[in-house]
């Protein structure tokens, strides 16, 4: 004979949303250094849901880039405006994580600059340009793309999971989202094959990473955000990725940012070695 044993259903003050998720927690986002960027709107987002919020930048990078850098001062005061807990606190910093000892180094900063705590890590960062076709890629590209876009991803989440090693009992579950870019997807990237190599490792390792930090009470999840329009193409390109959306616009940096910090939260805890597309119905 069968036993069945069932669960009460929640009651009405269960099923009615904390305006205030994150409240008390502790998140550190990598790449949050451009206001136009996802790292901001995500840092925007956590804020907005109670978190206390470590943004880190390199501003070097930017400064290389086409579209420029922004000011940390400025990234970081639009994310303390958006702060939805008046205990908590938003705090910036720089770091190269090209550099093999940055990513530790990052977590324990971000941590004692928190209160002593983190819970949430979202790995926004990534190297921009030095990338090509096959035939155009070289020994230093691939090297300059491993270091940044998953070295120090996969570093920083071990450096996360030691931190939370020692978490105080009954503390709140950990999250990791790391950030692919639909290299999987139909059509790949056949012109930025060292980041699309690098971004693919991403996505092929959540499972593994999701099912080792399971019994810590980690869950790892990758976002697939699609094309954003974070100011990186203007003109007739622009236009041309725009009408590839059914809506007709570009996705904006909030639009992952809303599942970003979905994840975040203790809603999705049950949610865990994912690779999640959000791209509004984007047509290759």
């Amino acid at each position: 004979m069968w036993t069945v044993t069932l669960t009460p259903p929640p009651d009405a003050g269960d099923l009615r949303r904390d305006p205030l998720p994150l409240r008390g927690r502790a998140a550190l986002v990598t790449g949050a250094s451009r206001r136009a960027g996802i790292g901001h709107a995500v840092a925007r987002r956590l804020a907005a849901y109670g978190a206390s919020v470590y943004l880190h930048h390199h501003v070097p990078h930017d400064a290389a880039q086409p579209w420029g850098a922004d000011h940390p001062d400025a990234v970081t005061a639009s994310v303390r405006d958006a702060l939805g807990d008046p205990g908590a606190v938003v705090v910036a910093g720089p770091g190269d994580l090209s550099d093999p000892a940055a990513p530790a180094a990052l977590v324990a900063t971000a941590a004692s600059a928190l209160g002593g705590r983190l819970d949430i890590v979202v790995a926004n960062h990534a190297m921009s340009g030095n990338d090509g076709a096959l035939d155009a890629i070289d020994a230093a590209m691939l090297d300059a793309h491993w270091a940044v876009d998953t070295r120090s991803v996969l570093l920083l989440v071990q450096a996360f999971a030691r931190l939370r090693a020692g978490r105080e009992a009954g503390a709140p579950g950990g999250r990791v989202v790391m950030m692919t870019s639909g290299q999987d997807i139909a059509g790949g990237m056949p012109g930025e094959i060292a980041y699309a190599l690098q971004k693919g490792a991403l996505a092929s390792i959540t499972r593994s990473l999701a099912t080792g930090l399971a019994g810590r009470s980690i869950t790892v999840n990758t976002v697939n955000p699609g094309p954003v329009d974070t100011g990186y193409l203007t003109g007739d390109a622009h236009a041309a990725v725009a009408a590839a959306f059914p809506a007709g616009h570009w996705g904006m940096p909030d639009d992952p940012a809303r599942l970003i910090a979905w994840l975040a939260t203790d809603e999705a805890g049950w949610v865990t070695g994912q690779v999640i597309d959000s791209e509004g119905g984007f047509r290759r």
